[in-house]
């Protein structure tokens, strides 16, 4: 039952926003009584902490798949993207943002936690560029992974990027693609734009 809650719950908040759902909401959408929640869950911070935790950790798990079966870091990257919006509904209810308004521990922890996994993910993955020469060899992998993690939580910052004249998708794809051309050799630069031209909508 727990798992039911945890999914339901983490469903709910990425389509309406974390602050919107309440625990009457969960309950009517799970068929069971609050009560039941409350036997799981001492308060709606716990469950938003193992609901956000839950999504982090099965994230994690589709972009290790990803990154196995990847036949280039740049289609990685952006199979990378397409799958992370898919889960979070392309952050069509600013999850993020309510997140980290009105349960700012919370969103705290999950930022670190993000940092470390991408850190880690995108420094493999720029190598493997570097290695394959489809980056420029002199950059610098450390410097420029961390660059990437701040741009990406920085797009999500509704003051700087408000959804009313941005959407997420833009957004992401317009920092991909600046991204990479930043550190593309000119080999990269070719795949990057073969890649574009087939998968534009």
């Amino acid at each position: 039952m727990r798992k039911k809650i945890i999914n339901k719950s983490a469903e709910l908040f990425l389509t309406l926003g974390f602050k919107s759902v309440t625990m009457d909401d969960i309950a009517n959408e799970l068929g069971i009584s609050k009560k039941t929640i409350y036997q799981n869950f001492d308060n709606k911070t716990k469950l938003v902490e193992a609901a956000t935790l839950n999504m982090f950790d099965n994230i994690c798990d589709g972009i290790d798949h990803i990154c196995n079966a990847s036949h280039n870091p740049i289609e990685e990257l952006y199979d990378i993207k397409m799958f992370v919006m898919t889960y979070l509904k392309n952050e069509k209810a600013s999850p993020q943002f309510q997140l980290k308004k009105y349960y700012p521990q919370i969103h705290q922890n999950l930022q670190t936690k993000q940092f470390e996994k991408m850190h880690i993910s995108v420094k493999h993955s720029m190598q493997k560029g570097v290695d394959t020469g489809l980056f420029r060899q002199n950059i610098d992998v450390d410097f420029i992974a961390r660059m990437y993690f701040n741009g990406m939580s920085g797009i999500k910052d509704e003051s700087i990027f408000p959804s009313t004249l941005f959407t997420m998708e833009y957004l992401t794809e317009s920092y991909l693609e600046y991204h990479l051309r930043a550190i593309c050799s000119e080999d990269g630069l070719k795949t990057l734009t073969q890649f574009i031209t087939n998968n534009q909508s």
